[in-house]
């Protein structure tokens, strides 16, 4: 059985570390259910003439994992959902192809050069972003733009990448409407079961490198804690999924460098072999000495168990950051590297 890690009370944070919070990202947190809400509205207006083969979501970072969660969740799509993490598109992307440009900044540049890609191959383009160079190419090539809201962090502004890509997807058939499945997530999130679960999760988590593993499935969301923990707690993580990890993994676990802690994101909807596997990770990792804590992932639908999840790792990783005395917002390495690479020109 999974190890649970709420309680009915909720625990105690001390007030003192919430200075190191200097943006207040605990209230971004604790407005996910609204920005659903409010995402959810956005893009309903988008819809396009002609057939779509496949759908292409090109992003980066925090704009891509938009797209890995939505081919997760709609996995029984007929139109094949394509996530693009790359300069260039896939090779086949033509006059067929709907390619969605997802930058929050609109300044991201494999992106951009992405978007430039879509043009020359006659591509159907619409953008999810708060403006930028992206914003004003759409405007100057005459290709639709959803326009979000400014002043987060990208990896923040989860629901609004995501849930305008879900109404173009109803939009052109590839779904039906998400709208009652949408309202009974916000319902779900408004509750400080996540938090708590956060405060709990990070204190098992200090001085320790946290490994994230779920069901082939919910990678998305394994990778989603793996990169709030890296951009969020300003630590290394690792994820992986089963069953491909029990076919490496497990050998690293013989010589092991670092002090380690296991998660496993576990679901009801995991399948009878994977669950097997995970029970018997589970007693091979304790048996090696990893700490290995299961969240159990409830929700009456797939899109709540997903973002269920996410909201648990977002508040794991931020009372993690407070617990290291970091500030959660923000990610000085990745500007920096912005800045050594200087300005992007094709």
């Amino acid at each position: 059985m999974a190890e649970n890690v709420m309680t009915e009370e909720e625990p105690v944070f001390p007030d003192d570390y919430y200075k190191y919070d200097s943006e207040d990202m605990k209230s971004v947190i604790q407005g996910f259910p609204n920005q659903i809400r409010q995402a959810y509205k956005l893009g309903g207006d988008i819809n396009f003439e002609g057939e779509i083969k496949k759908v292409v979501i090109t992003g980066m970072g925090g704009s891509a994992i938009a797209g890995d969660i939505l081919k997760s969740y709609l996995q029984d799509s007929k139109i094949p959902i394509i996530v693009n993490k790359a300069y260039e598109l896939p090779k086949d992307a033509d006059k067929d192809t709907l390619v969605i440009v997802s930058s929050y900044s609109g300044n991201t540049e494999e992106t951009i050069s992405c978007y430039k890609d879509a043009l020359r191959k006659f591509c159907k383009i619409v953008s999810v972003t708060s403006g930028g160079k992206i914003s004003e190419m759409s405007i100057n090539n005459r290709t639709l733009v959803v326009k979000i809201p400014r002043g987060m962090q990208p990896r923040a502004a989860l629901a609004y990448s995501f849930f305008p890509m879900l109404r173009i997807m109803e939009n052109i058939r590839v779904t039906g409407s998400k709208k009652k499945e949408v309202d009974h997530l916000v319902k779900s999130l408004d509750k400080k079961i996540f938090q708590e679960t956060g405060i709990n999760l990070s204190e098992k988590l200090v001085s320790k490198v946290p490994i994230i593993y779920s069901s082939e499935l919910f990678t998305p969301v394994a990778y989603r804690w793996k990169t709030q923990l890296n951009e969020n707690s300003k630590i290394m993580a690792f994820y992986h999924a089963f069953p491909e990890l029990n076919h490496n993994e497990l050998s690293g676990t013989k010589n092991l460098t670092a002090k380690f802690h296991c998660i496993m994101l576990r679901t009801d909807l995991d399948p009878h072999r994977i669950v097997k596997r995970m029970e018997i990770t589970k007693e091979r990792y304790r048996q090696k000495g990893i700490d290995v804590t299961e969240i159990a992932i409830k929700g009456d639908t797939l899109l709540t168990k997903l973002f269920s999840a996410i909201h648990m790792g977002d508040w794991t990783s931020y009372f993690l950051a407070l617990r290291y005395e970091t500030d959660p917002s923000p990610v000085n390495e990745v500007e920096e590297l912005k800045k050594a690479l200087g300005t992007f020109i094709s």
